[in-house]
């Protein structure tokens, strides 16, 4: 009699294996304790006022902030298309926004946000797209990020030193500034010298030969496919970067509208330093989306111009969008992605009748 459903060999290829298992539930319970601090952190430093303020919390003005987060993802999804430029086959706006979504979940539930990269390049690597080159599309992306939160940050210390606004720790602010123009030059410095800088750089003791020569071969390659996405007609680089302006600044104006929505007195340029300070202290946190150091940062940004219970709420507010709506909405693309791998796989390995 024919036996309808799976196969054995099917079925034991969708399995993941007892490792891979114990390592998902140990970043399962991580992403639990992240989610638990996200929420719990703030309402414990705002006190008994914080749930109030949470509650009173205008809709509308929580509906704008989820339409900017999906205008955000859309932004990032056409940026993807213009730095590929048809090198990863055909790719629409949907199967760009699947990408867009599936690292942004990744990025947003794995410690430092390293697991964002690997989806990346994972992801395009199954479109045909090397790993190696697909890291300078990459390196593009956070070129692009560099150069407009150098500017931002320069603008915004200009119009503090001259007098025309006015925030708290400006000294940190532009300490900032010079780290970040400082990261943006040694960047620049190392993708313009690494030829020079591999002949001449000697590799660390512990690194074979093998590996030296693996490593080289697919940094050149990446330098490369870096060089040629930079020399996209200028139309498409011009658009590219105003792709990232109108991202960030629809993402960061989020905080200002949860300040907004407890009855906050901050400004909008205050809210944008606030969220780049949070940004660069996040990374000092060991669970995924910086727990803890991104809403201390913020609510301790905060306090001098709002009530206790009105920063911690807006810190709420702030985070379920600009963070937990990443996790519920792009983990289900994302599943759907390692699924639709397992089954291909699934479907080469077995064999054919």
């Amino acid at each position: 009699m024919a036996r309808f459903g799976p196969t054995p060999s099917l079925d034991r290829s969708l399995r993941a294996p007892a490792g891979m298992r114990s390592r998902l539930w140990w970043k399962a319970a991580l992403l639990i304790l992240t989610l638990a601090i996200t929420l719990l952190l703030p309402w414990w430093l705002g006190g008994a006022g914080t749930f109030t303020a949470v509650i009173a919390f205008p809709l509308p003005l929580l509906a704008l902030m989820v339409v900017l987060a999906v205008i955000c993802w859309n932004l990032n999804a056409a940026r993807l298309r213009l730095m590929l430029d048809g090198r990863a086959g055909r790719l629409g706006q949907g199967g760009a926004l699947a990408i867009e979504m599936s690292s942004k979940f990744a990025l947003c539930a794995t410690p430092a946000g390293g697991g964002g990269v690997a989806t990346l390049l994972w992801l395009l690597a199954r479109r045909g797209y090397p790993p190696a080159q697909a890291s300078a599309i990459f390196l593009v992306d956070q070129l692009a990020d560099m150069l407009f939160f150098s500017l931002m940050l320069g603008v915004l210390v200009s119009l503090s030193m001259s007098g025309l606004a006015s925030w708290p720790h400006q000294t940190l602010v532009e300490a900032s500034l010079a780290a970040l123009l400082l990261a943006l030059v040694v960047f620049a410095v190392v993708i313009v010298w690494l030829p020079w800088l591999l002949r001449h750089v000697p590799p660390p003791p512990f690194v074979g030969s093998g590996p030296r020569r693996w490593m080289v071969r697919r940094l050149l390659r990446c330098r490369r496919t870096l060089a040629t996405t930079l020399a996209l007609p200028k139309g498409v680089l011009m658009a590219i970067f105003a792709l990232c302006c109108l991202h960030w600044l629809a993402r960061y104006s989020l905080l200002y509208l949860a300040v907004v929505g407890v009855g906050g007195g901050a400004d909008w340029a205050w809210t944008f330093l606030v969220q780049m300070l949070a940004m660069a202290a996040s990374q000092l946190s060991v669970l995924p989306g910086g727990a803890g150091a991104a809403e201390v940062s913020v609510g301790a940004l905060l306090l001098p111009l709002m009530a206790r219970e009105q920063a911690a709420a807006a810190v709420i507010v702030w985070r379920l969008v600009s963070y937990h709506l990443y996790l519920v909405a792009g983990a289900p693309v994302f599943v759907a992605q390692v699924v639709g791998w397992w089954r291909t796989r699934a479907n080469q390995s077995s064999p054919r009748p």
